[in-house]
């Protein structure tokens, strides 16, 4: 990659996103990462006109067009307890799509990422951040160590093998996702 690199922003995605992000939750990429659990025929219609305190759902753009999506969640208060009831408090997890598969490889998610630890962590009581990807996602692996994430190891959720990563606050703020 040369130059400069376009920035992104992250704001909120609203019900007029919904045609968007059903044509994204299509993507054969997107399909691949996501595994077999809520994601998949999910009723995003529902879901984006929904304002819960522990989640955030964002859209990703660049120069005001949409490339991506971003999902925050609290895991402990999240209603499904995808993550468990034992997680500790205050807790957060992150989901990433690039929407288009052109978009991939610019960037673009680790710009993402970064966004989206900046709102976990403006939370002064959050310690933890939370990350799933599947177990044979290798690349996925190696992009969110590169981001400081540390394995705490191989979970299964509902029918998907995935590994668990956490970066913690102290890592974050030492610097270790500038790596």
């Amino acid at each position: 990659m040369t130059g400069l690199q376009p920035m992104i922003r992250l704001r909120p995605a609203t019900p007029p996103d919904l045609s968007l992000i059903l044509k994204w939750d299509e993507q054969p990429h997107v399909r691949d990462v996501s595994g077999d659990d809520e994601w998949n025929d999910w009723d995003w219609g529902n879901q984006l006109g929904r304002d819960v305190p522990w989640r955030e759902f964002l859209i990703a753009e660049v120069d005001g067009r949409p490339i991506g999506f971003v999902q925050t969640i609290d895991c402990r208060e999240e209603e499904s307890h995808y993550w468990g009831t034992d997680c500790p408090e205050h807790s957060q997890a992150i989901d990433i799509w690039i929407g288009e598969a052109d978009e991939l490889g610019k960037g673009y998610g680790t710009q993402m990422m970064r966004l989206a630890f900046e709102r976990c962590f403006a939370n002064p009581l959050c310690q933890h951040i939370l990350i799933d990807p599947m177990a044979d996602n290798f690349s996925a692996h190696r992009f969110y160590e590169s981001l400081g994430f540390e394995l705490l190891g191989p979970r299964r959720f509902g029918p998907d093998n995935c590994l668990v990563y956490q970066l913690t606050r102290a890592r974050w703020r030492s610097g270790a996702q500038n790596a």
